[in-house]
C-alpha cells in the first residue's frame, strides 16, 4: 500500500468540520469519517479521516503495512489518502499519545447494525423486546467484538457516547443518525463489562446534555448517574413441570397470599455499617423465612434503578436495571432462581405511571419533551411532582411495552404489580378544573394510557402464560381483570382498596362505636365477585403518619394485639387472595422506616410472637382450605349466615370450595365481651371442628374455648336459625375470628 501522491490528495479546507468535531457537535459523522472511496480519474483511492482527541499521531496498519496519517492544521483530525480498499476487519488505527501507544478499530469503517423491521415495530408502538435492539449490548458484529450502542433522540443536533473508554469527551464518538426511525447508533469495538457510559446530546438549541441510558440493563448506584456495560444474561430456563407448578400457583383458583418486601430495610448487616443485604444473601435468609410464614409469593417494591432511596423505589431511571444497592444482576438472578426451587413466586411492583425530573433521565431527554408531554396539564404529576409518560406516543408503548415483557420473560418473574393504575386511566387524576386536557371524544379517559396497558397486559400473558399482572387501582374503573379481547384491560387481579379503606376504617374505632359503622365490614361483599380481587395491607397503610397496624387499633394493650388478630383472621376468610407488608408478623408499635430493618428483638416477646404465630397458622390454614380460596370469583363461593349483628358486632359467614360438601364457617367478633351458648346457623347436619381461634393462648390470647372444654367436635342440631334448618351452640371469644371446619353427618 502506497500513499498517494500529492497531485492526487485531497485537499479540502476541513476548518468548519474539524470545529464542529471538536465542540462535541458533529450531526453526521458517517459522511465525514472514517474511509470514503473516492476515484480520481481512472484509479480508486480510499480517503481515510479520523478524529481522537489527544494523539501525537496516528498511523494506518494494514497486515505490516504501516502508514502515517497527516494531521490537519493543528487539529486532531488526521487524513490519509491510501490505494487499498479498506473494511472493518483489515485495518488497525495506531495511535500515540502522550503516555502511551495504542491499537484502535476505527468506529467509522463499520456497517450499522441497527434492525431496520424493530425500528418500524418500535415506532409503530409494538415492539415487545426493545432491550434486544437498544442501549447497550455485546455483539459480534462484522466478525469483530463489541458494543452496539442505539438510542432515540429523533430532535437532537448530536449525540456522542462518552465513557471511561474516552475520558467522557463527547468527541470522539459521535453516533450514527437514522432518520427515519429518530434513532442514533454506533458500534465500538473492544469494550469490557463494567465500564460505565452515558450519551452526551447536541440539542437544536446547541444545549448540552448528558443522559443514562434509558435501556440499561446495569447502572451506578447514587450518587452516581451513569449507566454500566452488562454482558448479555441467559434467562433461566426450567423444566416443563415446572411452569406448569407456576401456573397452577397463580391461578384465579389457587391459594395466593403475598408477602410485600422493601429489601432495603427488611434485615440489614447492623454490626457492617447497616448495609443493605445482597440480592444472595436475601436469597439465602429472605426466601427460607417467607417459605416457612406460609406464604406463596414474594412482592418486591420497585428495584429498577432509583436516585432516591426516600423514594423506595418509585421514582425509578433506570426501569431495565435492577438497582446496584443490592449487588449485580447475576445476583438478582440468583435471587429469582431460589425463590423458584423453594416454590415461592416472585413478583415485582412495576411503575409505568410517571418518572423522576433528575438530569440524566428520561426528562426532556433530546431537548425536547420526548418521553412526556409538553403540556404540563397531561405531562407534570401535581401529587409527586414527577413527569407522566405520553402514552399516545407509539415509541414510549414500545418503550413501557418491552420494559414490562423485559422483567417477566428475561428474569421469569411470576408477575408484575402495577403501580398507581388510577393516575393512568384518568386524565383529571388529582387536577382541579382548568389543569387538564380532555381526550379527542371530550371524556376524562386517557386513551393512550389504556392502550398501553392493554399491550402491555396482552404481551406479559402471551410471552410468559403463567404471569400474574396485577392492578393498584382505586376506582370503580368497570373491567380492569376482564380481558382485552372482551374490553378490559386484562389484567389478572386488581387489588380491593374498598375492602382496605372500609375494613381498617372500622377496625380503628372503639368497639363501643362498631355497631354504627357495621356496615364498613360488610360493604365489600357487594362488589367482590365483580373482579379478582388481591385484599392489600400493604407499605401505603403504615407510612406518613399512619402509624402502624397495631397502633391502629383501639383498646389496651391486649385488646391492640387481640383486634390485630381478629382482623387478620376475617381478612383470611374474605374472598380475595391476601397481600401482607412485611413486619406485619411482628406487629411492630411504630410505622415503617426504610432507612432500618425492622425490629426483630419484637419476636422476644409473647405478645408480638403471637401475631407471628397467629400469621402462620392463618396461611397454613388457608393454603390446606379450598373453601378458602377455589371459588374466590363467584358467589357460588360465599354465603352470609349473618351480615346484619350489628349490635354484637358479630359477622358469620361460610366459604364454599367447589364441592359444596367442603365448606368452612367464619365468625368474627369485633367487641371484648364473650357470648356463651351462641346459637349460630349451619348449611348441613354435621359435626364442626374449629381449625383456627385467634383467641388461643398459643396466640397470645384468653384462651376461651369456642367449644365445651375437652370437646374437639360440635355436632349440630335440627333447630332452625339463621334462616337454616340445623345450628350448633359455641362460645363466642372477644375480639376474635374463629373458623369451624364441616368434618360430616
Amino acid at each position: 500500500m502506497n500513499t498517494v501522491n500529492k497531485n492526487v490528495e485531497m485537499t479540502e479546507d476541513y476548518a468548519d468540520q474539524v470545529a464542529a468535531l471538536q465542540a462535541g457537535s458533529f450531526s453526521d459523522p458517517f459522511s465525514f469519517l472514517g474511509p470514503h472511496v473516492v476515484k480520481v480519474g481512472p484509479k480508486t483511492y480510499t480517503v481515510l479521516r479520523v478524529f481522537i482527541p489527544s494523539a501525537l499521531s496516528i498511523a494506518v496498519v494494514l497486515g505490516k503495512t504501516v502508514t502515517n496519517m497527516t494531521r490537519f492544521d493543528d487539529s486532531q483530525l488526521f487524513t490519509a489518502v491510501l490505494d487499498a480498499e479498506l473494511s472493518a476487519k483489515n485495518y488497525r488505527l495506531k495511535v500515540q499519545f502522550e503516555d502511551s501507544t495504542l491499537y484502535f478499530r476505527d468506529v467509522y469503517s463499520f456497517a450499522s447494525a441497527l434492525d431496520e423491521q424493530a425500528m418500524y415495530l418500535f415506532n409503530e408502538g409494538t415492539l415487545e423486546h426493545g432491550y434486544d435492539h437498544f442501549g447497550a449490548r455485546f455483539i459480534n458484529h462484522e466478525g469483530v467484538q463489541g458494543v452496539q450502542f442505539s438510542v432515540w433522540a429523533p430532535n437532537a443536533k448530536s449525540v456522542s457516547v462518552i465513557g471511561e473508554f474516552n475520558f467522557w469527551q463527547a468527541n470522539q464518538h459521535y453516533m450514527r443518525f437514522h432518520p427515519a426511525s429518530g434513532v442514533w447508533d454506533l458500534f465500538i469495538p473492544g469494550l469490557t463489562a463494567d465500564t460505565s457510559y452515558k450519551f452526551a446530546i447536541t440539542t437544536v438549541s446547541g444545549e448540552r446534555l448528558e443522559k443514562a441510558d434509558p435501556y440499561a440493563k446495569k447502572m451506578q448506584q447514587s450518587p452516581g448517574t451513569a449507566s454500566v456495560l452488562q454482558q448479555t444474561f441467559q434467562a433461566p430456563i426450567y423444566e416443563e413441570e415446572m411452569y406448569e407448578r407456576r401456573m397452577k400457583r397463580n391461578h384465579v383458583e389457587s391459594p395466593i397470599s403475598i408477602y410485600e418486601v422493601h429489601l432495603g430495610s427488611w434485615k440489614r448487616r447492623v454490626g457492617e455499617q447497616n448495609r443493605y443485604l445482597t440480592y444472595r444473601e436475601l436469597a439465602d435468609d429472605l426466601v427460607p423465612y417467607v417459605k416457612d410464614l406460609g406464604f406463596s409469593h414474594i412482592q418486591l417494591m420497585p428495584i429498577s434503578e432509583f436516585p432516591f432511596d426516600g423514594s423506595w423505589g418509585y421514582q425509578p431511571v433506570g426501569l431495565f436495571a435492577p438497582s446496584s444497592r443490592f449487588g449485580s444482576v447475576d445476583d438478582f438472578l440468583y435471587f429469582s432462581e431460589v425463590c423458584h426451587q423453594h416454590e415461592i413466586g416472585l413478583l415485582l411492583d412495576w411503575v409505568p405511571g410517571h418518572f423522576p425530573t433528575d438530569p440524566h433521565g428520561l426528562n426532556r431527554f433530546d431537548g425536547t419533551h420526548l418521553y412526556e408531554h409538553a403540556d404540563k396539564r397531561q405531562g407534570f404529576h401535581p401529587d409527586w411532582n414527577t413527569c407522566v409518560f405520553n402514552y399516545d406516543r407509539p415509541e414510549v408503548k414500545s418503550y413501557l411495552l418491552s420494559n414490562a415483557n423485559y422483567w417477566v420473560s428475561e428474569f421469569q418473574l411470576d408477575g408484575l404489580r402495577v403501580d398507581a393504575v388510577a393516575s393512568m386511566l384518568y386524565l383529571d387524576y388529582s387536577r382541579k378544573d382548568g389543569e387538564w386536557i380532555a381526550n379527542k371524544y371530550g371524556g376524562r379517559e386517557n386513551i393512550g394510557a389504556i392502550d398501553c396497558l392493554q399491550r402491555s397486559n396482552a404481551v406479559c400473558y402471551k410471552n410468559a402464560p403463567h404471569a400474574m399482572m396485577i392492578a393498584e387501582e382505586s376506582t370503580a374503573w368497570p373491567g380492569v381483570t376482564q380481558s382485552v379481547d372482551h374490553g378490559g384491560l386484562g389484567f389478572g387481579y386488581k387489588w380491593n382498596m374498598g375492602w382496605m379503606n372500609d375494613s381498617l376504617g372500622f377496625m380503628q374505632r372503639d368497639p363501643i362505636h362498631r355497631k354504627f359503622h357495621h356496615h364498613e365490614m360488610t360493604f365489600s361483599m357487594a362488589y367482590a365477585f365483580s373482579e379478582n380481587y388481591i385484599l392489600p395491607l400493604s407499605h401505603d397503610e403504615v407510612v406518613h403518619g399512619k402509624g402502624s397496624l397495631l397502633s391502629k387499633m383501639p383498646g389496651d394493650d391486649w385488646q391492640q394485639f387481640a383486634n390485630l388478630r381478629a382482623y387478620y383472621g376475617f381478612m383470611f376468610a374474605h374472598p380475595g387472595k391476601k397481600l401482607l407488608f412485611m413486619g406485619s408478623e411482628l406487629a411492630p408499635r411504630d410505622e415503617w422506616d426504610h432507612n432500618k430493618q425492622l425490629d426483630w428483638s419484637l419476636l422476644e416477646s409473647e405478645a408480638h410472637t403471637g401475631v407471628y404465630e397467629s400469621v402462620k397458622a392463618l396461611n397454613s390454614v388457608y393454603h390446606s382450605t379450598p373453601s378458602l380460596y377455589e371459588v374466590d370469583g363467584s358467589p357460588a363461593g360465599f354465603r352470609w349466615i349473618d351480615c346484619d349483628n350489628a349490635e354484637q358486632s358479630i359477622l358469620s359467614f361460610v366459604r364454599f370450595g367447589k364441592k359444596q360438601s367442603e365448606f368452612l364457617i367464619v365468625v368474627s367478633h369485633f367487641t371484648p365481651q364473650v357470648f356463651h351458648h351462641f346459637r349460630l346457623g349451619v348449611p348441613k347436619e354435621g359435626a364442626y371442628q374449629v381449625v383456627f381461634n385467634s383467641d388461643d393462648k398459643q396466640f397470645y390470647g384468653s384462651g376461651v374455648q369456642v367449644i365445651a372444654h375437652k370437646q374437639q367436635l360440635v355436632q349440630s342440631k335440627a333447630v332452625a336459625c339463621h334462616g337454616l334448618d340445623n345450628s350448633i351452640e359455641i362460645t363466642i371469644p372477644p375480639l376474635s375470628t374463629v373458623y369451624l371446619k364441616y368434618i360430616s353427618a
